[in-house]
């Protein structure tokens, strides 16, 4: 009986720990956040999702905002930061992510004329992250850049992307395989090549029939269900694991139809 029920114990904490992984973007009802702010986290809360990201309080009082993350049982795990705040006043960023409890420190842009980001701004972008990630370790939080397609623009034998990944020392990555899909990469190669730098995951399916580019942009309607879009979404989540380096996995849907959405997208990711 006492094998039965350590076996039973191992599988249930293996599967739970593995649900917890599957997290949430904010940024995905920024929308819904607008006109209730209880009940948008309630809605997150009613999806059994528990692990978030994000950063603000959306204009309510701090400790209002994080009683009602308590109330709904939301870990805020990850936190953004902006390009400029990383380069001029990373106190500010550890503060904000000292403030929810957060280990993660995303930025999703760096700043740049469309059409002249080039090796020049990649090492200027290298060296801000380097630096601040630095500080951010100190801390016991591990910083994580959030590609947006206009990396993997082609540098040498590579691209961009490649020369930030290989002289990444004191930061990570927070991998959106809808942007590196999009802007011409391959996210299963990323994780191949780059296993031990990819700590964060941003799931995004993108519409069949569109055609990616380089500029970092594109309609958020292009934004569909998990598993029925172009992305290989079920051997990104399958590398991912097996790897073991990633931490977590965030839901991020920005179109229209995101309360519809995410649940199917759930359901996709529960038979994997």
């Amino acid at each position: 009986m006492k094998n039965y029920l350590s076996a039973f114990l191992l599988i249930f904490c293996c599967y739970f720990l593995s649900a917890q992984e599957v997290g949430l973007q904010l940024y995905s009802l920024r929308n819904q956040f607008k006109t209730d702010v209880p009940g948008t986290l309630q809605l997150i809360n009613d999806w059994g999702i528990t692990k978030i990201e994000g950063g603000g309080s959306y204009d309510l009082p701090m400790d209002e905002y994080k009683a009602l993350l308590k109330k709904n049982n939301l870990d805020m795990v990850s936190v953004g930061s902006s390009y400029e705040d990383l380069q001029n006043d990373v106190d500010k960023v550890i503060a904000n992510a000292k403030t929810f409890g957060a280990k993660f420190v995303m930025c999703a842009w760096i700043p740049h004329d469309d059409n002249v980001f080039d090796i020049a701004k990649t090492k200027e972008a290298t060296e801000v992250f380097n630096k601040a990630g630095k500080r951010l370790k100190k801390e016991g939080i591990t910083l994580a850049y959030h590609a947006h397609g206009y990396e993997f623009r082609p540098y040498k034998d590579g691209t961009l992307f490649d020369y930030m990944a290989q002289n990444a020392k004191d930061f990570g990555f927070e991998m959106d395989v809808y942007w590196v899909h999009h802007g011409g990469g391959d996210p299963l190669a990323v994780l191949n090549s780059y296993p031990d730098k990819v700590v964060l995951l941003h799931l995004k399916d993108m519409e069949k029939g569109i055609k990616g580019n380089n500029t970092g942009h594109e309609d958020v309607e292009t934004n569909v269900v998990l598993g029925t879009g172009q992305v290989d979404i079920a051997g990104v989540v399958k590398r991912a694991k097996e790897l073991g380096v990633v931490k977590y996995m965030f839901i991020e849907d920005e179109c229209s139809r995101v309360v519809e959405q995410v649940p199917q997208s759930l359901k996709f990711l529960e038979k994997l």
